[in-house]
């Protein structure tokens, strides 16, 4: 069973930043063939925000484009998104997932709200 944990979410101002993290808790066998995060908002589609590869390949949505950073720490099996300059746009619930690459079974948090505020 593997299970993922999103944390870092909340309310902040125009302009300001965040930090989300989304740690795993999985057995030692777990090889991670990729992860990354979508985004919720109401009355929209679900939107890729950011997705890491293990063979080094990052792609990013639109709006993550010059203000957003995911990275990964394979010690702590965490993965980041790293949030500047968010617009009242950004407000929305964002939700990790990873891609086992043993079977390539996906896995799904279960969010962390992102709130900005003009």
């Amino acid at each position: 069973q593997v299970r993922l944990v999103e944390s870092g979410g909340g309310l902040v101002q125009a302009g300001g930043t965040l930090s989300l993290s989304c740690r795993a808790s999985a057995g030692s066998d777990f090889t991670l063939y990729a992860a990354g995060w979508v985004r919720q908002r109401p009355g929209h589609q679900r939107e890729s925000v950011a997705t890491f590869y293990t063979a080094g390949r990052v792609d990013y949505g639109d709006p993550a484009k010059g203000r957003f950073t995911i990275s990964g720490d394979a010690a702590k099996r965490t993965v980041y998104l790293q949030m500047n300059d968010l617009r009242p746009e950004d407000t929305a619930d964002y939700i990790c997932w990873v891609r086992r690459g043993s079977d390539e079974r996906d896995f799904w948090g279960q969010g962390t709200q992102v709130t900005v505020s003009s």
